[in-house]
């Protein structure tokens, strides 16, 4: 996996706000009814692309998807612990639980009657799973963010105290915040095992509801989405009026900026979709730090690229890069094919570097500049495929490397095909690394998949022949 696409699957921006609100839950196992929860999952993408994004979705979450008739937006169902995948698309930009689908709405004759029956819908919609799966997307990127900001201050530290260099204290709470929006949530494309700790997650959030009794009241706004020409309503009257419901209904208290839920009301003709954001900024400024004047969207540059079907070691060109957002997005997803971009614009060119240079300083942040556990797998497969490339009986192969022990262990495995011909202790920087010499045995290659055919009962020599 390239440093691009490692960076860049860490950095996709879910920004989500901390809750405090009661849910009240039925008297069942918290783990138990975690996994039986479904939701419906409404994403906007972007205009035209909605078929491209409903294959995305079918392909990484095994999951049918409807393309709704308002242009722009997806509908799919998935199970709550599902979640972090869900924000691991490339094509979407912002993602809502949906908390009721009214199709073939029936709107009165006057303004005044359609403003009352939409207050009167606030109190008889289903808002308990809507808003467990809002409590729980928020309380886990809550418990992301503070890891990551532990990590950030200590990286920090390391900077300060061996170069000794003095920081704005403005620019060190803009690094703070950005690292804040960073979703963690995504590792679980990495780290499978992460599906265990959104599932412990999970249990812990429904249960914990069943404590709370007197909680902090939440702020909210609703913003409504209307389209269609038979409407006696304006979109500010619409949300003013179901968002007095809703007030009216929890007891939260109105803000139109600092606000903690932002509630859906989103009319199309004679459709009525209810739902609550899961997402504050759009997922597609994912990869961006340097903007230009006509930046593309990560999820638009996603899309022209799939609509490629790009195939392992294709060559890949942008000739008109910009702030490079297609060679990103394509090293990101496609990492077996070769990406170059350029521009007959030098600044453009500068910011798109910058843009790359963005995400590999903020893996390495994360990653504290490699990791041994990773070792484990990587030596491994680099001793096989340093097998099939050097010759066999003369090929030579002199590697450094600090973990001794991974790289014997390694190395105790390839005895057929590699042989240690001598060891060079050396002191780096008061790092005790060492150069091992290697020398290819002569025998001959042979890929896994033929030597997995070799080793089937049916191939197998009788020795009775």
């Amino acid at each position: 996996m390239s440093d691009v696409q490692e960076a860049t699957n860490q950095l996709l921006h879910v920004n989500l706000h901390e809750n405090q609100m009661s849910i009240k839950v039925t008297e069942s196992d918290p783990r138990s009814e975690s996994e039986h929860l479904r939701v419906t999952i409404g994403a906007t993408v972007p205009t035209g692309f909605e078929q491209t994004a409903a294959d995305e979705v079918r392909e990484k979450l095994r999951s049918s998807c409807k393309i709704s008739k308002d242009r722009g937006k997806i509908y799919f169902d998935i199970s709550v612990e599902s979640l972090a995948q869900v924000h691991c698309l490339r094509s979407v930009d912002n993602l809502f639980v949906v908390v009721q689908e009214l199709k073939d709405y029936q709107f009165k004759e006057t303004k005044e009657e359609v403003l009352k029956d939409l207050e009167e819908l606030a109190g008889k919609l289903p808002w308990s799973d809507p808003l467990k799966v809002w409590k729980i997307n928020t309380s886990f990127k809550k418990k992301k963010t503070k890891r990551k900001k532990i990590n950030q201050n200590s990286s920090k530290e390391k900077i300060d105290n061996g170069c000794g260099d003095k920081r704005d204290e403005r620019d060190v709470k803009k690094e703070v915040t950005d690292n804040a929006l960073d979703s963690c949530i995504l590792d679980y494309y990495e780290n499978p095992a992460i599906k265990e700790e959104i599932s412990t997650l999970v249990g812990d959030e429904l249960a914990t509801c069943k404590d709370e009794t007197d909680p902090e009241v939440l702020k909210f706004r609703v913003t409504c989405n209307r389209a269609g020409e038979k409407h006696c309503f304006s979109s500010n009257e619409a949300a003013r009026d179901f968002g007095g419901a809703v007030q009216d209904y929890f007891k939260w208290k109105a803000d139109m900026t600092n606000f903690d839920v932002e509630v859906l009301l989103n009319i199309h003709d004679n459709e009525i979709i209810v739902g609550i954001a899961l997402t504050e900024e759009s997922l597609h400024r994912r990869n961006i730090t340097h903007f230009g004047p006509t930046t593309l969207r990560s999820t638009l540059a996603y899309g022209m690229l799939r609509l490629c079907a790009p195939q392992p070691t294709d060559i890949i060109v942008d000739p008109m890069c910009g702030t490079g957002a297609i060679p990103i997005e394509g090293a990101t997803e496609w990492c077996n094919c070769f990406h170059v971009a350029g521009d007959n614009n030098p600044l453009a060119v500068n910011r798109a570097a910058n843009n790359i240079s963005s995400l590999l300083t903020k893996s390495q942040i994360k990653e504290g500049m490699g990791s041994k556990k990773r070792n484990w797998n990587l030596y491994p497969a680099c001793l096989w495929e340093m097998s099939r490339v050097c010759r066999p009986g003369t090929g030579r192969a002199a590697l450094l490397t600090q973990d001794k022990k991974c790289f014997t262990k390694a190395l105790s495995g390839m005895g057929h095909v590699w042989q240690k011909v001598h060891t060079v202790w050396v002191n780096i920087g008061g790092l005790h690394a060492a150069v091992y010499l290697l020398k290819r045995t002569v025998q001959a290659f042979v890929h896994p998949s033929e030597q997995d055919k070799e080793e089937l009962p049916g191939n197998a020599k009788n020795e009775d022949d």
